[in-house]
């Protein structure tokens, strides 16, 4: 049971840097850093988009942009992150 909790462990804390990824692509993007025209850029992008979308969109449908910003991958990346703390916290490790 303990590889379990390790192995859910350890999926958190990769899709934590897959919504990391998603959003620093967001930016790259918004600021014509990157080009979705770039066929490779846009398999990622969308890849991520994919991965993230379904958990960001229920947070996004309970607390809506502030000012313009999205702060549904930062709630997202809390959330994980106490989920990841708790499961850290209260298995004995062995």
């Amino acid at each position: 049971m303990l590889a379990v909790w390790q192995l859910i462990d350890k999926v958190i804390g990769v899709y934590m840097l897959v919504v990391f990824i998603s959003v620093v692509l967001t930016w790259l993007v918004q600021f014509k850093v990157v080009n979705t025209s770039n066929q490779m850029v846009y398999m990622i992008g969308d890849f991520l988009y994919r991965i993230t979308e379904p958990l960001l969109k229920r947070i996004r449908s309970v607390i809506p942009a502030v000012g313009g910003f999205d702060l549904s991958p930062l709630i997202l990346l809390m959330v994980l992150w106490f989920v990841q703390r708790l499961i850290q916290n209260n298995l004995p490790y062995g």
